[in-house]
């Protein structure tokens, strides 16, 4: 029986709301398990203010220490949102993890989230498709990391749980960062050029709602700590894509809304001339900034749903929400997040 689960990141957005709401959970069997929340610093360690979750620092690019902190702690589930791009950190929990099975004698698994399904070329993704992990490692090294959690959990009897994270947005609930990562960074750039910008070509990515992504999280891990273990491993896909974000129209309603607040100086979009400046201004980097800003794919949400998902959140809820997103941002932001905080937390 898992009694024991580790969540890591739980210093950044997602991490950090995943930890609160299994640590405060009232009801169901979440609610007899221990959670352990991963983070970097020991300030961080200091600060934590949710009762009955034990935050402990580690390193995950640390093997020993994970080992250490997967063994003495009798961990048998973890929830891995720090660092999904650094393949290094899932490996050394799945080792671990794949000691722990040994020691114990029971299942042992990973839910992991991961960015950017760059470089897809088959068309239309579903997350049924029988073939996308085939289909994943013919691209090459574009997705190491996630190629890497599905062969090493079958080679060490840990399974494996792939939630490859949209565009997240909302105010999150965990201690340290309430903030996402991009919406902020438009909104912090705009009022340092006092002026709101918009790609040279529209986009709808796939989005999720923080809560509702949490959601999720809750759900995978209720029916893995009551026995119904969904398929796993190179099955193990979930996409939570619970609708679409049109970037256009979020630019303009991000205009009016930092413009009634004078943040910046007209309520009109202006279009970038050129990705290389959006690139700059934003700080993020050049080589990814088309496909992060004027990127749709056709990717297809169905097994959540399959399970019980209900997201709460839609396109028109998220669109009436624009100006709280301003809103939360003046009220929570402080000036150091940003896309490489997001891939290192």
């Amino acid at each position: 029986m898992i009694r024991n689960i580790l969540i890591t990141g739980a210093g950044g957005y997602i991490g950090g709301s995943v930890a609160t709401k299994f640590a405060t959970q009232k009801d169901g069997p979440i609610k007899n398990t221990k959670i352990y929340a991963a983070v970097r610093s020991k300030d961080q360690t200091k600060s934590a203010s949710i009762p009955g979750l034990a935050v402990l620092q580690l390193d995950c690019g640390d093997y020993e220490a994970v080992k250490d902190v997967v063994l003495n702690n009798h961990i048998d589930m973890v929830i891995h949102t720090a660092s999904s791009m650094v393949a290094s950190y899932s490996q050394n929990l799945l080792e671990a993890l794949g000691e722990r099975r040994k020691q114990s004698g029971q299942e042992t698994g990973v839910l992991t989230a991961f960015t950017d399904m760059g470089g897809w070329r088959y068309g239309q993704c579903k997350d049924s498709d029988a073939e996308i992990f085939t289909k994943e490692k013919g691209i090459g090294d574009v997705h190491p990391t996630d190629i890497l959690i599905v062969e090493q959990s079958k080679a060490l009897g840990v399974k494996s749980f792939i939630l490859p994270a949209p565009y997240v947005y909302g105010r999150g609930t965990g201690d340290w960062r309430k903030l996402s990562v991009s919406i902020p960074q438009y909104i912090r750039t705009s009022m340092r050029l006092k002026q709101v910008y918009k790609f040279p070509e529209d986009a709808a990515p796939a989005a999720t709602h923080i809560s509702d992504l949490v959601s999720l999280y809750k759900l995978l891990a209720t029916k893995i700590l009551l026995g119904q273990t969904p398929p796993a491993n190179e099955n193990g896909y979930y996409f939570p894509f619970a609708h679409r974000i049109p970037w256009y129209k979020t630019m303009d309603l991000l205009a009016k809304a930092m413009h009634s607040r004078g943040l910046v100086n007209q309520p009109h979009v202006e279009i970038w001339p050129s990705y290389e400046k959006a690139a700059d201004e934003y700080g993020f980097p050049r080589q990814f900034i088309r496909a992060m800003g004027a990127s749709s794919g056709d990717i297809v949400a169905e097994k959540p749903f399959e399970l019980g998902w209900k997201p709460q959140w839609d396109e028109k809820k998220y669109l009436e929400n624009i100006d709280q997103e301003v809103q939360d941002f003046l009220e929570l932001d402080s000036g150091k997040a940003s896309i490489f905080d997001a891939l290192t937390t």
